[in-house]
């Protein structure tokens, strides 16, 4: 039985039909309005005496939960103050998120987001989301039928290895997939009603995690090999059986586990891996806004990706996407690309090679004449000798971008560009402060987590925030409003050249890549229109749009606001 019911009356106004009533009424997030219920509502659902007198609009509860929210000191109890408040009241969650983006993002997110993850067992409230686990794998079809809404549409489902720069964290993962969600809702106006996070409870190998007593997830090893896939495709399986249409995001997953997952399923379902494809979408989209900085082309740079995980080979894939859309062979664009990861730089006599490094593997030739002092060139090394240009973290190593190594990459370009995107905040390769000092001001920055303007040459420079958060919620809402059978490379491109062409001109000339947050839900419109033209133009939308997509996304966002409630009929 539905619990609600969207409803448009004889005017064409919205309004949520309904069979709860009383204290049950007030405890379904998506229609609890607290204080804002009105007089007519108490009565017709059983409220009277329930609920104080006065009767606050949105904005007096707006107000209040903010004064709340700047009453904590730390931002990990900010964090769980904003959790229980969507667990109560959706609505005012992201009426209040919505005022006050900038200053809450990196508390719903990163960095933030990391410590709910590390102390997700002992911050832990309410349900929220679908956990499956081997225990009930063999159930899949009854767990996917316990979910409280009947129309899900879009998934964020992780395994919990890979989580941010912190590893492997159990079922504290299930945070991130809580917190993406979230900001599908905020950025793109998903309505939270179809979206659902999932965990996928594996196992762990923390041993930290298996010995404390408060740990909520299944106290084994991490399943692999055959066990783990066939767990997966038995998740799958369900999915597919339950919600056919219904996008996936794969979050935060490991390494190969990434790529393995993403290319076995994503012409099963529609599937994106946000590590992978949405950093590359971003990070392409903020070296886009670089290059018009410089009047130059990518082409023309020589690029490190330090860090050779899932979003590192995600970023070096989208830049080469870049420079073929100027005219380079694929093979001309990977020779530009030089990826680097804790051995040193990648190069395609190392045994024992990963096979999602392999494409962006050098000849051990390239390197035969460089100065070198051990038979693997360091990240020093290859950014002096390959005369590098741009210099991209994804390492998860604090400070690994010294001054030495930003310096170098200076010598060879008026222009160089420095992204330290490592989260949480003290991951960063670089403070912002410190690149600018190296490199005289000539650096043209971006990192992943928010950094303060930095103040240079008597002016404030904005650091732009390479946020995913840009990329996949716009994504996102263009694959449901077009019912996209596959979310393709041509897709993301076309996201990463919206989000670039959204980033105007005089905060580019400051020195800022990316917009700022508080633009987030404009940023996503402009990426959902071209990921929509994306869809249509390739032939995987199986829903033709309007000639009209502003109209279209007006029509079709979420936002937050209370309706009126009606008592369904013949209860």
């Amino acid at each position: 039985m539905k619990q609600y019911e969207k409803k448009l009356d004889a005017n064409g106004r919205p309004y949520l039909e309904t069979n709860l009533s009383g204290l049950v009424l007030t405890r379904l997030p998506l229609l609890n309005k607290g204080t804002s219920f009105t007089l007519e509502e108490r009565r017709e659902f059983g409220l009277m005496g329930l609920l104080p007198t006065h009767v606050s609009p949105l904005d007096e509860q707006i107000e209040r939960s903010y004064a709340n929210f700047r009453s904590f000191r730390s931002d990990l109890e900010k964090h769980v103050f904003l959790r229980a408040l969507q667990d109560r009241s959706e609505v005012l969650f992201y009426a209040l998120l919505n005022r006050h983006i900038e200053e809450m993002m990196p508390i719903i997110y990163t960095p933030t987001v990391a410590q709910a993850v590390e102390q997700f067992s002992r911050i832990y409230r309410y349900p929220r989301g679908l956990v499956v686990n081997p225990e009930n794998i063999g159930e899949i079809d009854s767990l996917l039928a316990n979910t409280p809404f009947p129309d899900v549409q879009l998934i964020v489902a992780t395994d919990n290895e890979g989580i941010l720069g912190i590893g492997d964290q159990g079922f504290g993962g299930l945070a991130i997939c809580i917190g993406k969600l979230s900001l599908y809702t905020a950025a793109a106006g998903i309505d939270p009603a179809v979206t659902l996070p999932v965990e996928l409870d594996v196992g762990t190998n923390r041993k930290e995690l298996l010995d404390d007593p408060l740990y909520l997830g299944v106290k084994r090893p991490r399943m692999e090999g055959k066990e783990y896939d066939d767990f997966i495709h038995a998740f799958v399986t369900g999915l597919k059986k339950r919600f056919p249409n219904v996008l996936v995001q794969w979050e935060d997953f490991s390494k190969q586990k990434a790529f393995d997952v993403l290319d076995r399923y994503r012409d099963v379902l529609p599937s994106l891996n946000d590590d992978v494809q949405g950093t590359g979408a971003v990070v392409l989209a903020g070296l886009l806004a670089a290059t018009r900085r410089s009047q130059t082309t990518l082409g023309q740079q020589v690029y490190v990706v330090h860090g050779a995980g899932a979003g590192g080979v995600g970023v070096a894939r989208q830049i080469v996407r870049g420079m073929e859309r100027e005219g380079m062979s694929t093979q001309q664009a990977r020779e530009r690309i030089y990826l680097i990861d804790s051995k040193g730089l990648i190069l395609k006599d190392r045994k024992g090679l990963e096979p999602y490094k392999l494409e962006f593997a050098h000849e051990p030739s390239r390197v035969a004449g460089w100065r070198i002092q051990g038979a693997i060139p360091s990240l020093l090394e290859t950014a002096r000798e390959a005369k590098v240009t741009v210099l991209l973290g994804l390492s998860g190593q604090r400070g690994a971008f010294g001054e030495d190594v930003v310096k170098a990459v200076a010598a060879n370009t008026p222009y160089p560009v420095v992204f330290a995107l490592s989260n949480p905040t003290a991951n960063s390769e670089a403070v912002p402060a410190d690149i600018y000092r190296w490199t005289q001001g000539k650096a043209l920055v971006a990192t992943g987590s928010p950094f303060e303007d930095v103040e240079w040459d008597g002016a404030p420079h904005p650091v732009g925030q390479g946020n995913n958060a840009f990329i996949f919620p716009g994504l996102g809402l263009g694959v449901l409003l077009t019912k996209a059978k596959r979310v393709t490379d041509g897709m993301l491109t076309a996201a990463s050249l919206a989000l670039a062409d959204y980033t105007d001109g005089a905060r580019l000339a400051q020195g800022a890549l990316y917009p700022r947050m508080d633009r987030l839900r404009a940023a996503s419109r402009q990426v959902a229109m071209a990921v929509i033209r994306q869809a249509v133009k390739e032939e995987v939308a199986t829903r033709k749009p309007p000639e009209d997509l502003e109209g279209l996304l007006e029509s079709e966002m979420w936002r937050p606001e209370f309706l009126p409630l009606r008592r369904a009929p013949g209860q």
